[in-house]
């Protein structure tokens, strides 16, 4: 399945059915009166959140999304049916913006959530609903109302609890398919992995959803490489490893150019909690590798954990800090529900 997290789609809503003008004439009875029926509601379009999609694809291919309109009414006081709606299914963390990609219209985060975008018209009343006893034979009824018309954006931002960050053909990819089933594409060039990449990491602490973030490079946020269109998906990680690759001349300044990207980009990412991993280490003898430790140390300000995803070295420690912040920020977040929630005094 190929991953997509931007469509552009056109959706419009049904309109309303007529009502209807209509006299009830049966032999032997001498009065019978309007009996037109009201029109039906045009279907609505609503977007649904579901559990068992991770990417957009579907609207490469599908872009426009027509509800069907309300039946008009009928004699007998037969009222129209309502058409039938129509639902956009997307997958957890959609956001819904209007055509000009900035107002946001709807966000979508856990399955079952359900937003109408675009609400069906409104059926006319027959002429039976405007019968009084000063007007015992109206001859009119109200047309329908239209439905809505709109074009979107829908933008998925992936839920994954923790994010692995860092310049392209830094062991990222290489260390999601150590640590998990996931199987992105693996080589010896830069840029290899084009669209985010998920994996299910199973620890002794926790489960969790861990996310291969393309790689970035300097100007990032201005458009350079593939730019900051994946950068969204960290927003929603609860903590970062941040892999320095070992073999390059200055580990410090890699380092440093990431999270300048971080910075520049906002949202922020430069906030969220990081851990800091030397990768790659098994490339290198001990006495180089200590004076990289030592310099992305000095960069960081924070010591690195050393690992090697092919070689199994240092990815139970790395596993292991992830759970634990992950664990801390469930924590924190429960804390502050609990908080929120008001207390209901206490009665004998």
């Amino acid at each position: 399945m190929k991953f997509l997290d931007q469509a552009k789609i056109y959706v419009r809503s049904g309109d309303g059915g007529n009502g209807a003008i209509s006299f009830r004439r049966e032999k032997f009875i001498e009065f019978g009166g309007p009996d037109g029926g009201d029109g039906g509601k045009g279907g609505d379009v609503v977007v649904e959140c579901v559990a068992n999609l991770n990417t957009l694809i579907d609207y490469r291919y599908r872009q426009h999304f027509k509800a069907k309109g309300g039946v008009g009414g009928m004699g007998k006081n037969r009222a129209g049916a309502s058409g039938e709606d129509v639902v956009i299914t997307v997958p957890p963390g959609t956001q819904v913006y209007a055509e000009d990609q900035e107002t946001l219209i709807a966000e979508l985060m856990n399955a079952g959530d359900r937003f109408v975008l675009a609400k069906g018209g409104n059926g006319g009343f027959g002429n039976a609903h405007f019968k009084s006893p000063t007007n015992q034979a109206p001859r009119h009824a109200n047309p329908g109302q239209p439905g809505e018309e709109m074009t979107v954006w829908l933008r998925l931002k992936l839920i994954a609890d923790a994010g692995v960050i860092g310049l392209p053909n830094a062991g990222k990819s290489t260390f999601l398919a150590a640590v998990s089933a996931a199987k992105p594409k693996i080589a010896d060039y830069p840029f290899t992995t084009l669209h985010p990449n998920l994996g299910v990491v199973r620890t002794p602490a926790r489960d969790f959803v861990l996310a291969d973030i393309p790689g970035l490079i300097e100007g990032a946020h201005d458009g350079a490489g593939l730019g900051t269109r994946f950068l969204g998906h960290v927003e929603r990680c609860r903590v970062l490893l941040h892999l320095v690759d070992a073999t390059q001349d200055d580990v410090a300044e890699a380092y440093r150019t990431v999270r300048s990207e971080l910075k520049a980009y906002g949202a922020g990412l430069e906030k969220k909690k990081e851990i800091v991993a030397l990768s790659k280490i098994d490339a290198l003898d001990a006495e180089t590798l200590a004076e990289k430790a030592q310099a992305l140390k000095g960069a960081a300000r924070k010591k690195p954990l050393l690992l090697s995803a092919v070689a199994q070295r240092g990815v139970e420690e790395a596993l292991a800090a992830l759970a634990r912040e992950i664990v801390k920020a469930d924590t924190k977040e429960a804390e502050a529900i609990e908080a929120e929630t008001p207390r209901e005094p206490w009665r004998p």
